[in-house]
């Protein structure tokens, strides 16, 4: 029931990835600085909630909190189409749901990553992050094609209700999990500030865990970046449209299934500790074709290239996030995770912004370059951390109160 949740409520989502840059570049003419402030709303919330989000979730069972996410997040996307139909929609609203949508993912996110481990087996955390990276991927193969096409035949703004749906119908299929979650036990007499601490010197005292941080964070800058001028890239610079684009984002994700589909044979074939770096190596260089692509059938390079980056990405990140997880005690879990995406989500929104700035001043083809050569940096903190001399990650450490 949660495999299938996500895997709908995703197709929603990746329709959303098309639809809803086009509302604000082709149906509200949005310029790149203010393409880029979209994007930088949708990832805020990581910095303004990020940290406390955690404490709370340690707080609670985390079905409830998974369900409401969705609630949440179907009635601000259903807004949009609503808005449209009676003539008022604005880049101000496009704002407030992608900032309502961005704290309910927030929420989501940290829940779902903690509630994992209750469902399975220690040992079978390889395999469950597998099997959702798959649904993942996979809806990032059909989504976009799907967005596509709904862009054209009803408009980019009704086309969003397809992501509404799916957070509905995953809020329906996570109802259906009957499996026993127990209240966390009451922490009496400690502070939200202390409990927020206690994730934060966890994360940080850990040598891998605190240079898995840093690469990631740089990974998701640089990819911030992309996704703030990508459609303003292939609309505006390659002319292609909207289910040309549609196609492409799904052609370019069958890489990211590849990689789900291999990332737990890779992780058995050179080791768990070795793949976290071995994939981001690998895989960063073809970025660079991300810019040379040009109209015509050379856009075609934009499409292999984030084939490339994404099978690398996947695998990287089923390999840290099944570490994560099998490292950190359950009492821990929602706060270590917080943690770890206020710093890797929390510099989206800041690259969002640089990517509009930089599109802005000299072009999207110049903020993409930016982008494609950032990438190149992720491995850095993983080369220099114990990871490059480890096969197997090394055991945990003892936690202290």
């Amino acid at each position: 029931m949660l495999l299938t949740g996500a895997a709908v409520s995703q197709i929603g989502a990746q329709v959303t990835v098309v639809a809803l840059p086009l509302v604000a570049v082709v149906v509200l003419e949005a310029s790149p600085m203010e393409a880029g402030l979209l994007t930088a709303a949708e990832t805020a919330a990581f910095l303004l909630v990020g940290l406390p989000a955690g404490a709370w979730v340690d707080r609670m069972r985390r079905l409830p909190v998974l369900i409401r996410a969705d609630v949440v997040r179907a009635a601000a996307m259903a807004s949009l189409p609503l808005a449209a139909w009676s003539g008022s929609l604005t880049m101000a609203h496009l704002y407030v749901v992608a900032l309502v949508t961005g704290v309910a993912t927030v929420f989501f996110d940290i829940a779902h990553q903690s509630y994992l481990p209750s469902l399975l087996l220690r040992e079978q955390l390889v395999s469950g992050n597998g099997a959702l990276e798959t649904a993942r991927s996979s809806a990032q193969v059909a989504g976009p094609g799907l967005g596509g096409a709904l862009v054209q035949l009803l408009g980019a703004p009704f086309a969003l209700l397809a992501d509404a749906i799916g957070y509905v119908l995953s809020a329906v299929f996570l109802r259906g999990i009957r499996a026993p979650e127990p209240q966390p036990a009451p922490a009496p007499g400690v502070p939200l500030r202390a409990q927020i601490a206690e994730g934060l010197a966890f994360v940080f005292r850990h040598p891998v865990l605190r240079m898995i941080a840093c690469a990631t964070a740089l990974a998701n800058f640089f990819t911030a970046m992309l996704m703030a001028v990508q459609t303003v890239f292939l609309v505006r610079v390659l002319d292609l449209p909207p289910g040309v684009l549609g196609l492409m984002m799904s052609a370019s994700a069958v890489g990211g299934l590849a990689g789900a589909l291999c990332a737990g044979v890779l992780a058995r074939a050179v080791g768990q500790a070795r793949i976290i770096w071995l994939s981001t190596v690998v895989t960063g260089p073809f970025a660079l074709l991300w810019p040379l692509a040009g109209r015509g059938a050379s856009a075609v390079w934009f499409a292999v290239a984030s084939a490339a980056v994404f099978f690398g990405a996947v695998v990287y990140n089923v390999a840290q996030v099944s570490f994560r997880q099998l490292l950190c005690p359950d009492e821990l879990l929602g706060r270590m995770n917080a943690t770890l995406r206020f710093m890797v989500w929390g510099t989206m929104p800041l690259g969002a912004l640089v990517g509009g700035a930089v599109a802005e001043a000299a072009g999207a083809r110049a903020a993409v370059w930016v982008c494609a050569v950032g990438l190149l940096l992720v491995p850095v903190p993983l080369l220099a951390s114990p990871l490059r001399r480890l096969r197997e990650l090394p055991p945990a450490p003892a936690v202290t109160g």
